[in-house]
C-alpha cells in the first residue's frame, strides 16, 4: 500500500497525487513510469513520474479520469493509499548537451514532459517550451515548466490565455526565431503526429513519447505495440520514446481506437 500525502485538483479531471514510495523515488529518472492500482480488482494503470523527493520518500504522479479506475485514483483523498505500485519502469530518456531543445506538451502531456524539462535544462541545454491546451483550464504545471525553460510560450485553442492557435503555431515561431538542435514532444497522438512532421520539414532531431498506448506495463501483454523505423517495437519495454520522424502515427492513431 501507498500512502496519499498531497493532492491538488488541476482541473475537474486532471488530479497531482504525492504519493509515499521511498524505493521507487531514489532510482527513478526522467523518462520512467509506474504501474498504479486503486484496488486489488483494479485496472493497471501506467502513469509517468513526474517528480521525487528522495527527503520524503515520495513520488509526484498526474492523473487524468477518464475511466472507471482512473476515476477512483483521482477520487482518493491524503491518506488513502494505493493498492500498489510498481517501477520504475521503462528505459529512461536519454540526456545530453544537444543545444538548443524544444519541448512541446500538450494537455497532461506536460506532466512526463516536466522531468525532461528539468534534466535537459540541468545538462546545459538551453530550453525552450511550448504547452499547449484546449483552454487556459487545461494547461498544467506551468510554473514548474517556467522554472526550468529559458523560455515557454502558451498556446490555447480558444485563445483564452496565452496565443491562440494549435501547438504547431507556438512549435514552428520558434524553429523561425532561432537554430533549434532537438525537439521532445508528448501529448496527445494526433498532436505529436504534426509535430513530427513540422519537424520533419526542417530536419530537425525528434522524440515522441507514445506512453498513451501504454495497458500493462511489461511487454506481456502486447497492446503497446507500435511500428518504429518499419519494425514492431513494445512501448512500455524498448520505450516509452522512439524517434518521432520514424513513428507511424496513423497506425497508433487507429489502434487508439
Amino acid at each position: 500500500m501507498n500512502k496519499i500525502v498531497s493532492k491538488e485538483q488541476f482541473s475537474q479531471n486532471v488530479v497531482k497525487l504525492v504519493v509515499e514510495a521511498p524505493l521507487i523515488a531514489k532510482s527513478r529518472r526522467a523518462g520512467h513510469f509506474v504501474i498504479v492500482r486503486c484496488g486489488t480488482e483494479g485496472e493497471r494503470i501506467p502513469l509517468t513520474i513526474v517528480d521525487s523527493d528522495l527527503q520524503h520518500g515520495t513520488i509526484t504522479l498526474v492523473i487524468q479520469a477518464v475511466g472507471d479506475s482512473t476515476k477512483k485514483i483521482c477520487a482518493l483523498e491524503v491518506g488513502d493509499a494505493l493498492e500498489d505500485v510498481v517501477g520504475p519502469l521503462g528505459q529512461a530518456t536519454h540526456i545530453e548537451n544537444y543545444g538548443t531543445v524544444l519541448c512541446c506538451g500538450g494537455g497532461v502531456g506536460v506532466a512526463p514532459l516536466l522531468p525532461i524539462i528539468k534534466s535537459l535544462k540541468q545538462a546545459g541545454n538551453r530550453v525552450v517550451s511550448v504547452l499547449a491546451g484546449r483552454t487556459k483550464e487545461l494547461i498544467i504545471l506551468e510554473e514548474e515548466v517556467r522554472q526550468w525553460s529559458d523560455d515557454v510560450l502558451i498556446m490555447t485553442d480558444d485563445g483564452s490565455y496565452g496565443k491562440k492557435g494549435l501547438v504547431t503555431v507556438g512549435v514552428e515561431e520558434v524553429i523561425n526565431r532561432e537554430n533549434v538542435d532537438k525537439v521532445v514532444t508528448i501529448g496527445p497522438a494526433v498532436m505529436m503526429k504534426f509535430v513530427s512532421l513540422l519537424t520533419k520539414k526542417y530536419e530537425i532531431p525528434t522524440e515522441a513519447s507514445l506512453n498513451a498506448i501504454m495497458v500493462d506495463g511489461t511487454g506481456m501483454c502486447g497492446a503497446c505495440r507500435v511500428t518504429v523505423g518499419g519494425k514492431t517495437r513494445f512501448v512500455c519495454v524498448e520505450g516509452p520514446e522512439f524517434d518521432a520522424h520514424e513513428v507511424d502515427f496513423d497506425e497508433l492513431l487507429m489502434r487508439l481506437k
